[in-house]
Formats: structure tokens, sequence, C-alpha cells
């Protein structure tokens, strides 16, 4: 426990094996991110807390796993996964049954600290290729057992929740590997279990490994990325931190490979078509609801990083902001790949974060009246052709200009770049202390952004001593995203979901979307219906009684498609 640090003593250590810590623990077991001395100071400010306050940890979670869930499937019937996949390649033990039925929610967290574990799965399946998961699905189907998928466990919706038992697919443990790179159309086609940094590694060593002639990027970089599958960023309609320049995983994916419980199909590649609604499209976001994504074809980016092109802004307050950051989406110049505005609260707190905080530059910024609670800081990066970038940076700087925005260069870039996916790992250190801080985000356009901000935050901060920051960070023409972060002092499940489903309720009365880039697993499925209405909803109810007649897919309220 002891990390050598004078105070507070941060848990360096990795999680004790066969713990529940091991399993809701953030990324890597060995690492660690720390809130810096600005952070900790503004926690016991806003907190009324005091250094006495963190002496003492509460409920960390190093107790081992157990299981009071007995196992319903029959010993036969394990055998018969067993003869498909491999013996060792099925599990039952209580803590492989927990681990891949956990994502990374603030409920399961707060679950598995109370050593309180919700439903498990009977039997954890690792495929090794199409054929495994092919028998798999048609012994589950014949003998009606319950299917869930796991990726890379990143989930924050519920998505993983093996609410009927039955089976478990972990897609990484094998199927994660490159099925062919096709440089003439700019494409690769690969497992659906294959994680983030393999791919973009794969690709960005292309020359070495294919014998191509340029350096590959697959732009898409979720602060999941270290731990996310490429199958887990399609079935939820996943969105990168560099999105407004290259898409959302629904504009990367051409074609996709699904076993089904009727079979077996692979949509087309081609660029565009007109052969009717797409079946492709239809599977985006299906969640493990239809079938299991076992392959996929998609678009791939020349990597120029030599080109790339770093800048930042701070504005006089959150309208400016806002002005300037429609301007440049409907610019017609070009985007931006990292685009991304905070309001006054997350500008506030990311200047401490990003070390920015009694600077020469903050110095600055209060001397030409930039006030703190006011302000608002916007970072991107251009990236693509050098003269494509330069362009985008210019024309970027001449809007901040017009809308009384001050140049920082490309330092704060820098530092959230740092932090861009270790930012999680400050989860465990400020729950240890009984801290929770979580996200909800949501679509919304340009013209009902102001007052759902507005509206969203009033109803956070109702709640006493609750920190709310919000910022945008994937962009369209036509609107943005508005992402929620709240932190407060709340470690107790019921008070924390009451919290959540309210901020949910207060999004949708406002006229935002249910999510933006999460998906909706079983979390959000119950505003599934108000959201899309009843005709939508019987659409998407018909395609899963055709693909999933005996309802084994991830069945339990996953997109209220069987409730």
């Amino acid at each position: 426990m002891s990390s050598g640090k004078k105070f507070p003593d941060w848990t360096e250590d990795s999680p004790k094996k066969g713990s529940y810590r091991s399993i809701f623990k953030w990324g890597a077991p060995d690492k660690y991110k720390h809130p810096n001395h600005r952070l900790y100071a503004m926690m016991k400010d806003v907190f009324q807390m005091t250094d006495d306050d963190f002496k003492v940890k509460q409920k960390e979670g190093n107790e081992p796993v157990r299981v009071n869930q007995p196992i319903q499937l029959k010993p036969d019937q394990i055998d018969v996964f067993a003869n498909i996949v491999g013996h060792e390649n099925v599990q039952f033990d209580d803590y492989s049954r927990v681990k891949f039925a956990s994502g990374k929610t603030m409920e399961e967290t707060l679950a598995l600290r109370n050593q309180q574990p919700g439903p498990v799965a009977d039997v954890v399946v690792h495929p090794r290729h199409k054929k495994d998961v092919q028998d798999s699905v048609a012994y589950c189907n014949e003998q009606k057992i319950p299917i869930y998928v796991y990726g890379g466990g990143s989930s924050v919706t519920l998505g993983l929740t093996p609410v009927k038992g039955g089976i478990t697919l972990v897609m990484s443990t094998h199927m994660n590997k490159v099925i062919e790179f096709n440089e003439i159309n700019q494409t690769i086609t690969v497992e659906s279990g294959m994680m983030g940094p393999d791919y973009e590694k794969a690709l960005n060593q292309a020359p070495e490994i294919f014998k191509a002639k340029r350096r590959y990027t697959c732009g898409h970089f979720p602060q999941s990325f270290e731990y996310s599958s490429v199958g887990g960023w399609i079935v939820t309609l996943g969105s990168g931190q560099q999105s407004s320049y290259y898409g959302d995983a629904y504009d990367l994916v051409l074609s996709q490979e699904y076993v089904t419980p009727v079979g077996t199909f692979k949509t087309h590649h081609y660029p565009a078509t007109a052969t009717g609604p797409k079946v492709n499209d239809i599977m985006k976001g299906s969640e493990g609801c239809y079938g299991i994504l076992v392959s996929a074809t998609l678009k791939i980016f020349r990597y120029m990083p030599e080109n790339c092109r770093k800048f930042s802004f701070i504005f006089p307050n959150w309208e400016n902001t806002l002005d300037a950051a429609r301007e440049i989406s409907q610019a017609e110049f070009g985007m931006p790949s990292v685009f991304r505005i905070s309001d006054p609260e997350e500008t506030d707190v990311g200047l401490k974060l990003y070390g920015i905080e009694g600077t020469v530059i903050d110095q600055m910024m209060r001397l030409r009246g930039f006030k703190p609670m006011a302000r608002c800081l916007f970072i991107g990066q251009a990236d693509g052709h050098q003269e494509y970038a330069n362009l985008v940076k210019n024309q970027v700087k001449t809007i901040c200009g017009k809308y009384n925005a001050m140049y920082l260069t490309g330092f704060p870039v820098k530092n959230w770049e740092h932090g861009r996916f270790t930012d999680p790992y400050m989860r465990e250190d400020l729950q240890d202390y009984g801290i929770m801080i979580d996200t909800l985000e949501t679509g919304v356009t340009w013209d009902v952004l102001p007052k759902l901000h507005q509206a969203v935050r009033q109803f956070v901060k109702s709640r006493p001593k609750t920190i709310c920051m919000t910022h945008a960070s994937h962009f369209y023409p036509q609107g943005t995203n508005l992402y929620f972060i709240f932190i407060a002092k709340l470690n107790d499940i019921k008070m924390y979901k009451d919290f959540q489903n309210g901020i949910i309720e207060h999004i949708a009365k406002h006229g935002g979307s249910l999510s933006h880039h999460h998906g909706v697993g079983k979390m959000i499925a119950p505003w599934m219906e108000s959201h899309l209405g009843k005709e939508q909803m019987d659409v998407l109810r018909a395609l899963k009684h055709h693909f999933d007649p005996n309802n084994i897919m991830n069945p339990g309220g996953t997109m209220a498609l069987d409730v």
C-alpha cells in the first residue's frame, strides 16, 4: 500500500491477484495516475475535507472474488463447449465468471468494492476462430442458452452484464488478428477482438508488416483506446478523440461479418451502393443483440505525424466559445482532428490538471481579462497533408480571434495529450476516499445546446458540493456532443443511481440524445422507447426477432429489445 509519497498515500501496489480490485481497477495493474497537488487542494475545498479525511481509506476491494450464483448449465453442456473450443478455453471459476461479466460503470465498481458482484455467466468461453463462434452459437440456439460478448471490458452502460446466465464469449483472447491489409483500397480487415494499441501499431508499421509503401493510422482514439477492441467500437457506435476529422466508428466501417442464430453473413465493402437500406448500417451499434461480430473491414488513413499542428485558445466566456466552434464546424475549410472546448468549470479544473494554473500563461490570461470561472479553453490539432493542416490552423486562429480569444500556443494540447488515456486512472484514488467521478454524454444540435447545458448543469449543481465539468469534443456542421463529468462525495449505490437517472432525464427532456458514443446497454435502455418512439422500436424488435428468434443474444434488457 505504501507508495513512498508523503501524503496522501495513494495506492501504487498492483491489485492482489484474484481480488475484486483487480477487476474494477482501470487499465494496467501496475499503472497509476494520481491527482496533482492543485486537484487535491480543490477536492478538499469543494468537499470540505481535511488531510485527516485522507488518512483512512474506505472499502478498497482487496478481498478474493467469491460467487454465490450456482452454475445452471449441465456438465454435459459444458463438455460440448470444451469440445468446440478446447478445454483450456473454457472457464467457470469464480474469478473468471465475475471478471468477464463486469464493465467499468460506477454502479459495477461500487458493487465490487462491496463484494457484491452482479449477475454472472455460467461459463466463460474463449473462441479461437469464426468456426468456434458458429458452433457455439448453433449449440446455444438449439439448447436456448443465453450468449453475452466480451471484447475489451470497457463498457460503461452495463452492456456486458449476463442477466440470464448462460455463456460469455471473450473475443479478444484469440480473435485479435489482421485478416487482410489492402493498400490499394486503403482498407484493413481485422477480427473483432483486436485491441486498439495492436490495431494502431499494425497500421503504423505497415511497411514492415505488410510491405506497404506508406504508414497508416486508424484515426479512432477513444479515451478507452488502450483497453477497448475494434469490435467494441463498432457495436457501440463509439467515437474517438479525433473524430471531427476522421469520423466516428459508424463512418469508418465499410463491411462486417456476423454469426447469428439464423446464419452467418458478410456485408459488401463497396465505398457506396444504392441497393436499398444497408444491413451493414443496421448492424452497427447492435451491441450483440442480433449476432456476434467476428470481423470488419475499415477505412484507414495515411499516418503523417510530421504535419501535425497543435493550437489552443482561451475565450472570455462560454457564449463566444460556442459561436466560434459552430463557425469552425460550418465554414467548410476542413476540420481539426482534435477539437475540444471546455465550459468555465471544466476549464478551471483543466488548467489545474494540465499544470497551467499559476504559470506565466495563467498570469497573462488574467492580466488580459480572462477571468477564472468565466474563461473557456479550446484545444485543437490539425492533421493530414501539410498544406491542409496549415490551412486549418490558420483559419481556426482567424475565427477564434474574431470572438476575442487569446492564442495559448500548443502547450496545453501537449499536456492534455500526455494524459488523454491515463486520466481515468484517478478514479480509484478518489473512490478510495469516497469521492465518485463519472460521466454521461449526449449528442445535441447547435440550437438547443445552450439551454440543455444550462439545465443539466443546474440539476447536477443542485446537489450540494458537486463538481460539474462539461466539454464538447466531437463536432459536426449541425451540432456537437456535450460530455458531462460529475464529481461528488458519494459511495451509496442507490443514491448514485437516482442521481444518474436524474441527469439522463434532464438530458432527454431538454432535447439531447440518450447517448453520443457509449452505446445503450442496459443502463440507458429504460428511456429508449420514449426517446425513439414505438414505431422505431418496433422495427428494431422485429430485426431482433428475425436474427434471434429464441432471444439468446445478449438478453435481459439491452437496448430495450426484449422487454
